[in-house]
Order: structure tokens, then sequence, then C-alpha cells
């Protein structure tokens, strides 16, 4: 099986593009929801955005404006903020609606908005709407009070067209920052530091076009060696890096699963039956929150008590509920889990919420006995492409039902629910 490009790269790399003054094209583009709602979002705001190959779009700002961002597409994206540091760079101004995306807690963007008015911006927040202008953007020195991915990118492309230099601390050091900062950097802009928690950024300069291939999908990645640790599978997980699933192979080793590397891709063997082990999610290098839900899923059939911490998003054990329609074990105290694992969950109708407790639950399903019907809606569309045929792929007897209406439709396959059975990888 091989992994897609980066989810969390895509949506930040696509709207990057409109800072160049000359057209870029973004290669290894996952096919999935997420990347389909910004292309709406771009070609709304002027781009023109058109396929180039397999994977690949071709982007062409020229006729990119500030004019309002639609609030429709624009909240069912959480990435949509990122039209706001594009728009402030181009053009000294911007309007876009508050962010939507997942339901997984307090998702607050008030370090964007410090960042932004320390270089110089004017913002004002109302009827559901961010009104941004700037006489000119200038590099200024900011500290993130909260290490956030979105903020530390969002800043980023605001500082490369800032006069001066911008000094971002207490950043991100997530593998999507550096590969977003790989594209400013083949465009033309001047940025060190990125992947480590103080980024320089000397804006000012003019940006050309380029071309870029995504970093590949750690989540994706983990999502399918955790399926084939619970299902005691044999699986190869190919185009990957490993040292960003580290975290990950960690705690499946502990797990007793069986966790090889071979360059660019790894082979996971699952045992009889996993081993209970304790996790915390924590910012990168630590246990990528995005990777959690599948874990918990793992761990309520694994042998033993585990403790489950979430310290990112408070919203995340909301899938729990569902869960236990399965026959899990799970007490949630705040944001800690302690999942007392079962031999084997029963097959349900469960219902997602949001994106990875949905792959939570399709996992769930493959571990389960019996039929599990997994009402997914477009979440688990939104970061994972073909989901049930990669999976099929790899042994598992899983299909999906069409769901008219998707909103992938004109520019990806549709997506819908997905129809989830016990099976070995």
């Amino acid at each position: 099986m091989r992994a897609g490009g980066r989810k969390n790269s895509a949506v930040a790399v696509l709207p990057a593009a409109l800072l160049a003054g000359a057209p870029v094209r973004v290669d290894n583009l996952p096919r999935i929801a997420d990347v389909a709602i910004m292309v709406r979002l771009l070609r709304g705001a002027g781009a023109q955005v058109r396929h180039d190959g397999p994977g690949a779009l071709w982007i062409d700002p020229a006729d990119f404006g500030p004019g309002p961002v639609d609030s429709v597409w624009a909240g069912r994206l959480r990435a949509s903020y990122y039209l706001l540091g594009v728009s402030l760079a181009r053009f000294g101004e911007a309007d876009v609606p508050m962010p939507g995306g997942c339901d997984i807690g307090l998702r607050p963007i008030d370090q964007h908005v410090k960042g932004f008015a320390a270089m110089g911006a004017d913002i004002d927040i109302a009827h559901g709407r961010i009104r941004a202008r700037a006489r000119r953007l200038r590099g200024a020195h900011i500290y993130l009070d909260v290490t956030s991915v979105g903020a530390t990118i969002n800043l980023m492309l605001a500082a490369v067209r800032a006069e001066g230099t911008t000094i971002i601390e207490n950043a991100a050091k997530e593998p999507h920052v550096v590969d977003v900062a790989t594209l400013l950097l083949a465009m033309g802009a001047a940025i060190v530091g990125a992947g480590t928690d103080v980024i320089k950024v000397r804006g000012g300069g003019e940006l050309g076009g380029c071309q870029h291939t995504l970093i590949p999908d750690e989540i994706e990645a983990a999502t399918y060696m955790i399926a084939a640790a619970g299902t005691g599978g044999d699986v190869v997980v190919e185009n990957v890096i490993p040292r960003h699933l580290e975290p990950v192979t960690a705690k499946l080793g502990e797990a007793g699963v069986e966790v090889t590397v071979d360059g660019e891709a790894v082979r996971v063997r699952g045992p009889r039956r996993c081993r209970a082990v304790n996790l915390k999610t924590l910012p990168y290098p630590g246990f990528p929150t995005d990777a959690q839900q599948p874990m918990t899923a793992l761990l309520t059939t694994a042998e033993g008590t585990s403790t489950v911490t979430e310290t990112i998003w408070d919203g995340r054990f909301r899938f729990v509920d569902e869960l236990l329609r399965m026959g899990a074990r799970i007490r949630v105290d705040g944001r800690t889990a302690m999942i007392e694992g079962v031999r084997q969950l029963g097959g349900a109708p469960v219902h997602a919420t949001e994106l990875r407790g949905g792959a939570g639950l399709v996992l769930a399903g493959l571990f389960a006995e019996g039929e599990t019907q997994v009402d997914a809606g477009d979440f688990v569309d939104r970061g994972y492409e073909c989901i049930e045929s990669k999976l099929a792929e790899l042994g598992a007897d899983i299909t999906r039902e069409t769901v008219p209406g998707d909103l992938t439709d004109a520019l990806w396959p549709a997506g819908g629910a997905s129809r989830a059975a016990a099976g070995s990888l």
C-alpha cells in the first residue's frame, strides 16, 4: 500500500502558491475532499486551477483578488484561514469567514490575529468574518503564546512579502511547516529555521513560479499501520518518511507489533493480540493528535488497561460513545481515557462526527466481529483518499455506499458512508 501526499501540507501549499508572480505546479496531491474545497476557494478568489497530470494541479495566481472569500465553502475547511495571510501579503487587505472544519474542541485563531497585528494589520472580527487591512506589512518579532501550526504557517505566508525581517518564536515544528517553507524557498523567499522553534523570514522580495512535490502523509500511513496491528496482519506501507512515523512506530513496538523500516517503506506485522500501552499526544515530535483516535480504537482490544491522554484538542474523545456501542470498555475523565481491553468488539451501526474519529471507527469495524456500518458522511473523505479501496487491497472486507451530492463531485470521485467488516490485513 502506498501512502499519498500529506493532507495538512496540501491545504497550506495550495493557497501559498497564490503568493507567486507566476504559475506553480503542485505534485503528489491527495484526492481528498479538503483539497477539493480549497480548489473551490482558490477559483472563487479568481485564481486559475487546472489538472496537470495524476495528483498534480497547476495554479495561476494572475487574476487572484482580495474580494470576500465564500463563506459556505470556507465554513467547511479549517485551512481557509490561510487565505487571510496570503491576501494580506498580496493586497494589504483580506475578508475571510471564520474557519470551519472538524468539531474537535475549541480552536481559537488568537495567535494568528496577534501576529498580523504585530506586523501592522488592523483586524476586525464581526458577524462571522475576519477583515484585515494594512497600509504596509512590516517585519516583527512575534512570540506565539501557544505553539500553533496554523498560526506559524499563516505568519510565514504574510512575512514573505512584508518589509523587513519577521522572527516567529515558539513556532510549530511539524513536517508540514517545513513542507510549506520548502515551497516558499523554491519560489524565492528567504526563510531559515523551519522545523525549529524559531523561524526567521526576510520579506519584501519578488516570488516566482516553481514546481513542488508534497511530502507523504504520515497520518494516513499510521492509520494503515494501526489497522494491520489490530488485525494480526502483515502489511508494507510505501512512500513514507520513517522519521515522521517514529512516535507511532515506538508505541506500536510497545504494544508488541513488529515494525521494520526499509528505506521509504515500513513493514508491520501484528501479533495475535496487542498489549496495552499508555500514550500522550504532544506537538511534533511527540505522538500526533491525528493518530490518537485510530490508536484508541486499537487499544480497545489490547490485553490489559491502557491510558490515553489528549493534550491538544479537548473534543477528541467524542467518538468514544460510538466505541462503547461496539462493546468497548472506556472511561473518559477530562482529557484522559482509561481503556480496559476486550478480546473482540462487536459490529454495530456507528456515526462519525469528524475526520480522525471516523477513521478510528472504520478501524474498529475491522477489529470487530460481524458487520459495522460507519455513517461517515464526508468526514473520512476529507483526509483519506479512497480508504475503502486501499483497505480492500490489503484484504479487508469493506465496501462503500455512495451518497449523492458529495462535495468532491466535479473534482474528485464522490464519497459516502463506509461499511467495514472484521478481517485480517
